[in-house]
């Protein structure tokens, strides 16, 4: 009695392992939720449809985009952390969410490393620093020397306090032993108006947006603050190149899931994501928004999460910023 009970109870086993495999070899079987945590239009947003668009045609099932905008995008990251795990639910993370929150915000209802299982990294988007042309300073040097020349007059926007373009410029600002004034804003689109009308001499600026302001001779673009160079303005240094070693900033994108979902799915969604970011189309549409696409293994995703939380609370600390 006893073996042919084991005997049941070990084929049910098989017969629910059956199932659930032949589930995740179906999958996706429906459409998929993408919850952006910006509003819609914001530049993660267009990153997370381009790379949701071309996913779809690759995966046979339509992405729900789903922006949970609010708290600086810690609303969207919780809703994700909080999602079954079924692998229909895909969440955008990036240095903001995952880093930034991490860095300044000791009571965040998620945790960016336990509570997520990474993806893929999509890519990292510099900021370009711009002047209003009034400025007189052509290149970072002279910039330096100016600010250094003024000390506390020369004043900077951003999207907020602890934003992460607020936290690049006081990194820039420390590294470069200057003193200038911090003017936040409630989006970065309010700022750049401020910049165009002469209110604000300075700001890190996302690059796509900025473009049109650059080549229309409005503001300035003097270096920008990634690694490497960007396609779309291969003219200009980066902050490290003019000067400034070992600067770098940039606000990376990627996907993530809840954890607990199927290590076999997100072997799926990294190996296609990848194939994306490869493709000559998809490496043109990302490179057209200022990001410079990352393919790669979902433990890079991670790394680059905690090396980021690390510099991040480090500057934030040396700056005395706090989140509001």
């Amino acid at each position: 009695m006893i073996r042919l009970l084991s005997i049941a109870l070990a084929s049910a086993v098989i017969a629910i392992s059956a199932i659930a495999k032949a589930g995740e070899d179906g999958w996706p079987e429906r459409p998929l939720r993408l919850v952006v945590p910006f509003p819609a239009g914001s530049s993660t947003d267009i990153i997370a449809r381009i790379v949701a668009q071309k996913l779809s045609r690759r995966l046979g099932q339509q992405f729900v985009i789903e922006n949970r905008a609010g708290a600086s995008g810690n609303i969207g990251a919780d809703a994700v952390a909080k999602a079954a795990p079924d692998g229909y639910t895909i969440g955008i993370a990036t240095a903001s969410t995952h880093a930034v929150a991490a860095s300044l915000s000791p009571n965040l209802p998620y945790d960016p490393i336990r509570d997520f299982a990474p993806v893929g990294m999509i890519g990292s988007q510099p900021y370009v620093l711009v002047l209003h042309p009034a400025l007189p300073a052509r290149n970072l040097a002279e910039l330096i020397a100016l600010a250094k020349a003024k000390p506390g007059t020369l004043n900077y926007g951003s999207a907020g306090i602890a934003s992460l373009a607020h936290l690049a410029t006081e990194l820039f600002a420390s590294m470069a032993g200057v003193n200038i004034i911090h003017v936040p804003y409630k989006s970065s689109s309010q700022s750049m108006t401020d910049m165009i009308t002469g209110r604000l001499d300075m700001q890190f600026a996302i690059i796509a947006p900025s473009l049109p302001t650059i080549r229309a001779g409005q503001l300035r673009a003097l270096v920008t603050s990634g690694k490497t160079r960007v396609a779309a303005l291969p003219e200009l240094p980066t902050v490290a190149e003019a000067g400034i070693a070992g600067y770098e900033a940039a606000l990376w994108v990627s996907f993530v899931v809840p954890s607990g979902t199927s290590p076999r799915i997100i072997a799926r969604l990294n190996r296609e994501m990848n194939d994306v970011l490869e493709s000559s189309d998809g490496t043109a549409a990302l490179v057209a928004q200022g990001m410079a696409p990352e393919p790669g293994p979902p433990e890079a995703l991670t790394e680059r999460i905690r090396g980021d939380i690390e510099k991040w609370r480090g500057v934030a600390a040396k700056a005395g910023i706090r989140s509001e």
